[in-house]
Formats: C-alpha cells, structure tokens, sequence
C-alpha cells in the first residue's frame, strides 16, 4: 500500500499483478490497482482530471492525462472518501507509476494533489531486502 497527503487529501493505492491476464512469453503484464481518495480537510472538493506517469522496467515513460477516473468526476465533502479501481499493461516485469489529480476546492480553487508513486512488480521480479 502506497500513500501520499496533499491539503488533507489522502491518496492510497493497492496494486496488484494479474496472472490471469498476463502472458510472460509474449512480453505482456497486466496490474490492477485500488485507488482511495479521503478527504480529511473541512473544505469539499471535486476531482476534475488525471495525469499519469506510467514508467516501464527499461526506463520508457508513457503520460496518460483525461478527465476524471472511471468516467466519474467525484465531489468529496469533509470526511467523505471514494474508491475505484483501475489498471495497466507493461510490456516489462515491473515498472512504476504515480502522477497527480486535479482538484477544485468549493470556493473554486484549482489545485494539484499527488498520487503516490507505485512499484509494480511480478512476484518474480519483486525486490527483496537482504
């Protein structure tokens, strides 16, 4: 679980690696990954838009930039949170990928906040410590 807070706004992602939907020999590999946006502030505010950085094993980058998530545009009140989940083919057998949402507060603000960068690794490739 990957977590970052921007003006009270919690981002937490949960990736997860497909087998079912991956084919290794073919050089394809598929995630999925949770999304929980929380709004811990005391200001309601409205999701608008996506800009992602999705980062493969060999270092190529690819941007991915629309507006809202899953088609929605969610409106958070204080203490209100939404969820969703989404995912990612890499041509490798890990990557990353983090990026930022951009918000606007009720009284019209517009502003970034940051989703967290995420590893995403097959249970082969994943990174251990010693």
């Amino acid at each position: 679980m990957y977590s970052a807070t921007t003006r009270a706004i919690v981002v937490t992602v949960t990736p997860q690696y497909l087998p079912d939907q991956s084919d290794p020999a073919k050089s394809q590999f598929v995630w999925a990954y949770q999304v929980r946006i929380e709004n811990k502030g005391d200001i309601a505010v409205q999701l608008r838009s996506r800009h992602w950085k999705i980062t493969d094993g060999l270092g190529r980058q690819q941007e991915v930039k629309g507006p809202g998530v899953i088609g929605k545009t969610p409106l958070l009140r204080p203490g209100e949170m939404f969820e969703y989940t989404s995912g990612t083919p890499l041509s490798t057998p890990s990557g990353f990928m983090g990026g930022t949402y951009q918000m606007v507060s009720e009284s019209g603000e517009a502003f970034d906040i940051e989703i967290p960068t995420f590893s995403l690794d097959t249970p082969s490739s994943q990174r251990r410590l010693n």
